[in-house]
């Protein structure tokens, strides 16, 4: 069996190549927050999320929803080829004991970091407090 390919330079798809879109925090009436975003990752390897970092909290959380109990995780999977969807009723990040309010209209910033992949910084956009995309 031959194995083939082993140059860096070309586009090689054994690596994993996300990217992230529909971020957005519903605008939170308490001391805690959600976010919710997709990664999709095109590229031939599975990454994983590991953590994400904001100066809006220092313990920002990553949970899936399962039976409808929350449950702190210590990171999701990407596959590839694949993604990683974070939304209302499933998976999403929580900020914990935020510092602050952010108001609709404003955009609260998070650094997403991963097994693999370099950290991807993400502007999250504030809405109203009851907005779900998937519910047109």
């Amino acid at each position: 069996m031959a194995l083939g390919g082993c140059s860096s330079s070309s586009s090689s798809t054994s690596e994993p190549e996300l990217k992230v879109d529909g971020a957005f925090m519903p605008q939170p009436v308490g001391d805690m927050a959600g976010g919710f975003l997709t990664v999709t990752n095109t590229g031939g390897a599975p990454d994983k999320l590991t953590s994400v970092t904001s100066p809006l909290s220092d313990d920002v959380q990553i949970h899936k929803t399962e039976d409808q109990k929350m449950q702190q995780v210590k990171s999701f999977d990407i596959p590839a080829n694949g993604e990683l969807k974070l939304e209302r009723g499933g998976s999403h990040i929580m900020f914990m004991a935020i510092k602050e309010q952010p108001k609709q209209g404003e955009k609260v910033r998070i650094e997403l970091h991963f097994e693999r992949s370099e950290p991807i910084t993400v502007d999250l956009p504030v809405e109203a407090a009851t907005h779900n995309p998937s519910k047109h």
